[in-house]
């Protein structure tokens, strides 16, 4: 076992993985420089064939790793930041969601997208979106948003060898966080949540960084007597919905913390399943703790306001409770 950042487990992943496999190749923007110190050495080792920097245009090389991944390659591509997969939304849900289907399972789109979420650092508004739910909305692709770096190299890991499209959301307040990484291979998959924590009287379901606020909660509310158990569902798309139900038809009471904007979010979809399907083992309500409906602001003191704390995770289970 070694102790490694969020940051290191991306590395570690994508240099497996580059070593296992010919067809695996990194490329993006500046990614030859080693932003952020996830691609440390891959380029000396590997070579510039397949460490690739690209021009600043998303919807281009998008493109270029759709087609490289049809023909037996498997793309790495790196946005950066989340919002710059905008541009190339086109060819993210035209082409690769879509490509399997179309061509009736003839074939994949291995492609993987990495898209770093960097909120709470006065970004302003172009700049801090979590848009994972956006992209829930399509069928075929696959969401991965990790929660600690353990889980980070396992799902990337896996999210390479998968033969559809994965979209990869890595939370900027996770980055510097340590986990415990086994010295020998491991992979996790696709669709099975974790219960970090688990309690008796509410469910709370949290997303990426976002699960770090939920034990927090749990450990203060733990105090009052309220036992908090903890859902990590790890893929979004696809969404472990049994271990969901399970859970909120166990404790009766139902929280979903998500750093996105509340409407349409990752949050929402939950809260809807719950009540859809386990709403007579509920007593009481559901409840969303998520971002407002509103841009983020550049001004930090207005900004930090917006996304969720450990005192609104607190505040909102103590209402299903009430």
């Amino acid at each position: 076992m070694a102790s490694k950042t969020f940051l290191e487990a991306i590395r570690d992943a994508q240099y497996e993985e580059m070593k296992r496999d010919d067809s695996v190749f990194i490329m993006g923007e500046d990614v030859e420089s080693n932003m952020f110190g996830t691609f440390s050495g891959l380029k000396e080792e590997f070579g510039a064939d397949r460490v690739r920097n690209t021009p600043i245009a998303e919807a281009g090389m998008t493109g270029v790793a759709v087609g490289a991944a049809m023909v037996g390659m498997r793309p790495v591509v790196d946005y950066t930041m989340a919002p710059f997969l905008y541009p190339a939304f086109d060819q993210i849900i035209s082409m690769a969601s879509k490509t399997r289907y179309l061509y009736g399972g003839q074939g994949g789109v291995p492609v993987v997208l990495r898209a770093n979420m960097i909120y709470g650092n006065a970004n302003a508004a172009q700049h801090s979106d979590r848009p994972y739910s956006m992209f829930m909305n399509m069928p075929g692709l696959n969401i991965i948003v990790p929660s600690n770096a353990y889980e980070m190299k396992g799902l990337l890991k896996t999210a390479i060898r998968n033969n559809d499209p994965v979209l990869s959301f890595e939370d900027v307040a996770l980055w510097s966080s340590k986990s415990e990484i086994p010295d020998e291979e491991y992979t996790i998959p696709f669709g099975i949540a974790d219960i970090k924590r688990e309690g008796e009287d509410v469910t709370i379901f949290a997303i990426g960084a976002m699960v770090n606020l939920a034990l927090a909660a749990a450990e203060q509310l733990a105090k009052e007597e309220i036992s908090c158990e903890i859902i990590d569902p790890r893929t979004v798309a696809p969404l472990d919905r049994a271990t969901i139900l399970t859970s909120a038809r166990k404790t009766g009471r139902f929280v979903a913390v998500d750093s996105s904007f509340e409407m349409c979010s990752a949050a929402s979809e939950v809260c809807a399943l719950v009540a859809e399907q386990a709403f007579w083992d509920l007593r009481g309500p559901v409840k969303r703790v998520c971002t407002p409906n509103t841009h983020i602001p550049y001004s930090p003191s207005m900004e930090k306001q917006l996304y969720p704390t450990v005192e609104k995770v607190i505040d909102a289970v103590r209402s299903v409770m009430a």
